[in-house]
Formats: C-alpha cells, sequence, structure tokens
C-alpha cells in the first residue's frame, strides 16, 4: 500500500508531465496563474489604498491625487516612508532585483521569489505613502513571480516559462484595470515583446481569469467618465496626429528628468538608504501646491475632466507632476511610470485641446476625446505598446470610433520616441545599468552562447621570436591553414596564415612574429555571439583567438563557424517561440 507521501510525488510529477507536453495542461496552468495574479493585484491595491485613506485621512472611495483636502502635516507621511523605505534598502544591501522585463528577456521568465518580493514590497511602501510613483510595477511584478516560481516548480520549458510569466503579468494589470485586452497586449507587447500563434491563448486566459476574479470580488472596472461618442473627422486625425508628436516629446522629456535626478543624487554622494528620506522631504511642498502629484493619479484623472480649467493651471500641473515623478524615482522611491503617464498624457491632451479652442477658425477637438488620446499617446511613448494603450482607451470609454483615433496618435508618438530617444522607461533604466535591452524578446540565449562555449582549444600554437625555417619544419603545408604566435611570457602575439610563411619570397632566416596579424584584435571568452560577430565584422578576419584577462590564448574561432552556431540558435528559439515541433 502507497504511502500519502508517494502519492503526492506521483500526483506532482504527472502534473508535471502534463503540464510540459499536454497543451490543455499548459491552459489550465495559466487559468490557476491568471486567478492568482489577479488576486494578487486586488490586495496590493487594497493595501495602498487603504494605508493612504490611514495616513492622509481620506473618505472611503476618496482617492489620494483627487483629494479636496489634505491637512498640511499628515505630509508628514512622505518623509516617513521614505525612511521606511530606506531602512528596507539598508537591510536588502544587495544588487539591483530581476523584473519582469529582464527576466523574459535575459532569464528565459525565471524571476527569482526573493526579487519578486523586494520589488512588490518596495513598490507598495512607496506608492502607499503617497510617493508619486505607480503601483502597476507591483501589480506586474507579483503576477510575472508567481508565473514564474510556478512554472519553475513544474519545470517549464524556456519558451513557456516566458509565455507563462507574461500571462502572469498581463493578468495583473488585466485584473488592476478591469481591462483583459489591455491586459494581454501588455504581456505580448511590453514583458514578451512578440505576438505569436502559440502565445495568445495562455495569455488571453489568463488575463480573462483575472478580470473575472476581480469582477467577482466587486472590483469596478476602471472607467473614464467621457461625455458620450463623437464624430470623428479628418481634421481630427490630423490634429490628433499633432498631439502624438507633442506626447512624444513630453515623455522623452521625463523620462530624461528622471535620469538627471538620479544622476544629480548620485553626484552628492547621498548614501542610498537616505536618499528615500531626502525624496519625500522634497515631495511635501509640491504636495502643499496640488494633491494631483501625489501617488499614481487614477482619481485626479477624472478631476480634471469634470472640473472647468485654465492653459495656466494645467501647464502647473504638468510641471508639477513631472517634477514630483522625477523626484521619487531619482531619490531611490520604487514604482513605474505607467498610471503616472497615463495621467500626465491626459493633461497634455487637455492642455492641447483648450489651447487649440482658443484660435480662432480653427476646428474644436471634444475635450473628453483630447483627453484620453493624450493619455494613451505619453504612455505609450513612455512605457511602449501601441495596441496596449489603445485598447486602454477602448476598454475605460467603450467608444470605438476613438480608438480609431488613439490607435494613429500612439503609433506617432512610439514611432518618433523609438526613433529619437529608443527606449521604453523600463528598458531605459536597463540600459542606464549596462544593459542593451531594447524590449523583453528573447536575447538570453545570444548572451549564453559565449566565445568560451564555441571555440576551438587544440589551437596550434608557435613562439613569436622563432625563425620562419623552424615554423615550415613543424606546420607544412596542408597541415594547418593558421598559427597562433606567443610571445617571450606565452601571451598572445597575433595570427599568421601557413600560406603567407610558405612563401618563397620570404626569407627563412626571419622570424615568423613579422608576419603575424591581428595583434590587437582578440575575443574575450565571455563574449556573447553578438558581440563575437561584430567583432568579426570589424576587423574584417576570417579567424580570432579568445584570449584570457591575463593574456593567455584559450582557443581559436573562425567567422563561419559562429554565423553557423548563430543560424542554428536562432532557428531553434524562433521554432519555441512559434510553438513548432
Amino acid at each position: 500500500m502507497s504511502s500519502p507521501l508517494y502519492r503526492a510525488v506521483r500526483a506532482a510529477n504527472w502534473l508535471r508531465r502534463q503540464t510540459r507536453s499536454n497543451a490543455l495542461g499548459f491552459l489550465a496552468l495559466s487559468l490557476l496563474v491568471g486567478a492568482g495574479a489577479g488576486l494578487c493585484a486586488i490586495a496590493l491595491g487594497q493595501v495602498a489604498r487603504g494605508t493612504q485613506r490611514l495616513l492622509f485621512g481620506l473618505a472611503q472611495g476618496e482617492h489620494l491625487s483627487a483629494a479636496s483636502e489634505i491637512a498640511p502635516w499628515r505630509l508628514i507621511a512622505l518623509p516617513v516612508g521614505g525612511a521606511l523605505l530606506g531602512l528596507v534598502l539598508w537591510f536588502l544591501r544587495r544588487r539591483k532585483a530581476v523584473d519582469i522585463v529582464e527576466a523574459n528577456a535575459l532569464h528565459g521568465g525565471r524571476i527569482p521569489a526573493r526579487d519578486t518580493a523586494t520589488v512588490v514590497g518596495t513598490t507598495l511602501l512607496s506608492n502607499s505613502f503617497g510617493a508619486s510613483v505607480g503601483l502597476e510595477a507591483a501589480y506586474a511584478q507579483a503576477g510575472g513571480g508567481l508565473a514564474s516560481l510556478l512554472g519553475q516548480r513544474v519545470k517549464l520549458r524556456r519558451s513557456d516559462l516566458r509565455t507563462l510569466m507574461a500571462a502572469g503579468a498581463g493578468a495583473a494589470v488585466s485584473a488592476a484595470f478591469g481591462a483583459p485586452l489591455t491586459g494581454a497586449f501588455y504581456a505580448f507587447e511590453v514583458v514578451l515583446g512578440a505576438y505569436t500563434p502559440a502565445n495568445v491563448a495562455p495569455v488571453m486566459l489568463a488575463a480573462l481569469a483575472a478580470a473575472v476574479v476581480a469582477r467577482g470580488l466587486g472590483m469596478t472596472p476602471y472607467v473614464i467618465a467621457a461625455g458620450g461618442m463623437h464624430p470623428i473627422g479628418t481634421a481630427d486625425y490630423a490634429l490628433y496626429g499633432v498631439l502624438g508628436l507633442l506626447c512624444a516629446g513630453v515623455g522623452i522629456a521625463l523620462m530624461r528628468l528622471v535620469s538627471l535626478v538620479e544622476h544629480a543624487v548620485h553626484r552628492t554622494r547621498l548614501p542610498a538608504h537616505w536618499a528615500p528620506l531626502v525624496g519625500g522631504l522634497l515631495l511635501v511642498p509640491l504636495g502643499l501646491a496640488s494633491a494631483q502629484t501625489l501617488s499614481g493619479g487614477h482619481g485626479a484623472l477624472n478631476l480634471n475632466l469634470a472640473t472647468e480649467v485654465t492653459i495656466a493651471g494645467l501647464a502647473l500641473t504638468i510641471l508639477l507632476k513631472m517634477l514630483a515623478s522625477a523626484l521619487s524615482l531619482g531619490f531611490g522611491f520604487r514604482g513605474g511610470l505607467f498610471f503616472a503617464s497615463l495621467f500626465l498624457g491626459s493633461l497634455v491632451g487637455r492642455f492641447y485641446q483648450v489651447v487649440l479652442a482658443h484660435v480662432p477658425g480653427l476646428h474644436v477637438l471634444a475635450p473628453d476625446d483630447a483627453t484620453v488620446v493624450g493619455m494613451a499617446a505619453l504612455a505609450v511613448a513612455v512605457v511602449g505598446g501601441p495596441l496596449t494603450m489603445s485598447l486602454l482607451v477602448l476598454e475605460v470609454t467603450h467608444d470605438f470610433s476613438i480608438t480609431g483615433v488613439a490607435v494613429a496618435a500612439t503609433l506617432i508618438s512610439s514611432t518618433l520616441a523609438r526613433e529619437l530617444f529608443g527606449y521604453s522607461f523600463s528598458t531605459w533604466r536597463l540600459h542606464l545599468r549596462g544593459e542593451t535591452l531594447r524590449s523583453g524578446r528573447d536575447v538570453g540565449w545570444m548572451r549564453a552562447l559565449t566565445a568560451g562555449q564555441m571555440m576551438r582549444r587544440d589551437v596550434p600554437q608557435l613562439a613569436a621570436d622563432a625563425s620562419i625555417c623552424t615554423f615550415r619544419d613543424r606546420y607544412p603545408l596542408g597541415s594547418t591553414t593558421r598559427v597562433v604566435l606567443l610571445d617571450v611570457h606565452g601571451h598572445y602575439a597575433g595570427i599568421v596564415e601557413t600560406a603567407a610563411a610558405w612563401s618563397p619570397d620570404i626569407e627563412a632566416a626571419a622570424e615568423i612574429g613579422t608576419l603575424a596579424k591581428l595583434r590587437q584584435a582578440r575575443l574575450a571568452p565571455e563574449m556573447g555571439i553578438a558581440d563575437v560577430l561584430e567583432r568579426f565584422d570589424a576587423v574584417a578576419a576570417d579567424d580570432l583567438a579568445v584570449v584570457t584577462p591575463d593574456g593567455c590564448v584559450a582557443g581559436l574561432i573562425t567567422e563561419r563557424h559562429a554565423r553557423r552556431r548563430y543560424a542554428e540558435e536562432l532557428e531553434r528559439a524562433q521554432r519555441e517561440l512559434y510553438g513548432e515541433a
């Protein structure tokens, strides 16, 4: 008779086999991940809003950014939150945590549980105490981290784990906004960096499951209080295209501003665990000036639609919100710019509409339409994902006509931002850490395929001060095509071609080192395949030596072999991506 432990192990092994080999099993796992991610997002949102109500004296259902009045003494929560965050950072004292985009691009969807806890915890703390950051980073990290943990437990393949992790992140966004299409395309465009037939079903199923769980628990979908549908004509497309250009510029300026503040903080040599406290103190006067500078801006977005606004008031709010977000992130508060960029975009769109309304004879734009188009256009410049933001417009307005305009504006904004800047906010932050990622596409295999793995180790070698006669005795024509030369210390000294050494025009008594080429051109063992191929192109060589940091020759790589290995690995990665056998 089998023991309960034995039966549990057998059940776990059966589940692992089903999820790896059975499409229905993988879909069931995606459904479970979607429901779990939805619960995580709901819990995080409730904790953050409950903490803000307690700290800032808000009424039930009132958002911090839309608060009619906040007692000045309550803004002490900002530096207190900064001090608590600094204490957490001091306690951790560790490397940067892996986020969902980095995990999918470099680590095959693997996120350490501690990294998930770090990102979620610090983002929740920052938002709860009023810093001008959104919770969306915590939502996506929680959902993606949960999916990654489950996928690793059942030992999913690399491609399946990446899909499941993206599904978890998208599901959390779906639950937060009550927008399953937005969540699914967030997974496709931002996290995975690709849309393929193989990942449609699991990602969509997870997003739908999260939305259903959120609604089942009484969470109402996020809806923008638009005044009604308006006719859209050619003039609207032209004017909203200009708005897309404007939003791209503001988005780039916002990301640059965050980087400038962060760089200035680093130059002051302020310890990292003290920076959030200082940042919290700097946010206090901004909070006194306008509550709209606090938190992500969920409530303030609808507030600006429902009230009368002026050009000066909108311009001031835009500048204050940009400064608040830059100070928050630059001084070490954790979070993202997802909703902050949506809110800023709505302000820019409304500002644009009000300015045009003062131009005699110009086509008048509807305030609510300009707000939602600006919201999507600026968000796509910062976050990326033009279809993600366009579908968000559709799901929060239920207006197909304005969604078409939003698609046009987001494509213009996305194209200009990528052309002039080249990064989304998440990949820009990775770029500042030395990474070269532009999206969540899987490039980890390119870094895993290193020169050390591809090189040939049995390399013919000879001292550079040996005579050509000695070379000819040791390496007859036809024995090898090239020989690596070493100096008196045994370090790399170049490569000589056998044919060149056997040329009848060369004196046999001369040193073989006089024929050496590629003395400075070499590869490091840890270089990835992309860097290897780039080096071959730069020096126009057929062969390159792999040299260790101390100058010793580790091996040799031919350009033909490197390109063949790249083609083989690329084909394998594409088969996994598109779900082919």
